[in-house]
């Protein structure tokens, strides 16, 4: 385990240049004490790794020094077939570089590797999308994609929800994210003024790109993954504003996916039915609430808010009235 964590300890260095203690101890997962012992035990085996103290200090290696210890192990060696997605490359005009690379990795492996990485890329296929997306032309893919690869304004035709619908924008494109099979733009607009906080762009609503001779440059400190997963979450925020408090039957619980099923797993046994379940759930709106709740039949009551369980009274009694009659 220790050996290891050296190995990855010596490689984000040789790959990152500085590092403080800090960072690498988030990287590694490990206490900053345990970065400092292991910086030590690389340099007591040769290493030239030195390290400088204050606020901009960190670890680095001597300028052109380069490790050999590039050996794989048999899960690593699975993981890296495992992560060639040949439907994105494709689109990304990488296709034939995707296979050219798995083929000069799998001849440089070992035999025992070899049979590995074979069964695994055999016996796995990675299919982003959803079963029911409708897969949606991205002409503008590769352009998009060059442009953020060599750091260049672009100009688009935008095609949005609301009015007007197409719209031209200026953009500085810091990064491109695939998410369920669906390409997305992240890009800041730029104006006379400079470039505005970063927004989401669907690459495959844009009707024409021209890249610029301008230079684009993402924020001091910005990371990619780190914005795609806060606004993932200020999504499903804005997807739930609500919340009703609802029991459920087993039955009933069963069919909650999601943010819901997240909030029933938080929820407590019900006081007067036994086997059921009081929970305080997410709801996009008292419409949407109230037809998802009249789906589930007897296997659910809502208890508040007042409003929401009124509107599911008055819907119950014009089905009896109509069925009665």
């Amino acid at each position: 385990m220790k050996s290891s964590r050296l190995l990855s300890m010596l490689l984000l260095l040789q790959t990152r240049g500085r590092m403080t203690a800090a960072e690498l101890a988030r990287e590694l997962e490990v206490s900053v004490r345990t970065v400092y012992r292991d910086a030590e035990a690389l340099a007591a085996a040769g290493v030239p790794l030195y390290g400088d103290a204050g606020h901009s200090g960190g670890y680095q290696l001597l300028a052109g020094y380069r490790t050999r210890l590039t050996g794989l192990s048999t899960g690593e060696a699975e993981a890296l077939f495992l992560t060639g997605m040949p439907g994105p490359a494709a689109e990304l005009g990488l296709g034939r570089a995707l296979s050219a690379a798995q083929l000069k990795l799998r001849a440089a492996l070992p035999a025992e590797l070899r049979e590995q990485a074979d069964r695994m890329r055999l016996r796995f296929h990675l299919d982003a999308p959803g079963w029911y997306a409708e897969h949606e032309e991205t002409p503008y893919l590769a352009r998009v994609a060059d442009a953020v690869w060599r750091g260049r304004v672009i100009e688009v035709r935008y095609r949005r929800w609301k009015e007007p619908q197409e719209v031209d924008r200026r953009l500085e494109p810091y990064g491109l994210v695939l998410k369920a099979g669906r390409w997305y733009l992240v890009a800041a607009a730029s104006g006379p003024e400079g470039a505005a906080e970063p927004r989401t762009y669907r690459v495959d609503q844009v009707l024409s790109v021209r890249e610029t001779a301008d230079r684009a440059e993402p924020p001091r400190g910005f990371d990619l993954a780190g914005y795609w997963q806060r606004t993932q979450e200020e999504f499903h925020a804005r997807l739930h504003p609500e919340e009703a408090l609802v029991r459920l039957s087993p039955r009933a619980a069963a069919r909650l996916t999601g943010a819901q099923a997240r909030a029933l797993a938080t929820g407590a046994p019900d006081p007067e039915l036994p086997g059921w379940t009081r929970a305080l759930l997410p709801i996009e709106s008292q419409e949407q609430a109230e037809e998802q709740f009249l789906s589930l039949g007897p296997d659910a009551e809502v208890l508040a808010p007042p409003t929401l369980r009124s509107r599911i009274r008055n819907a119950l009694g014009a089905m009896t009235a109509r069925y009665g009659g």
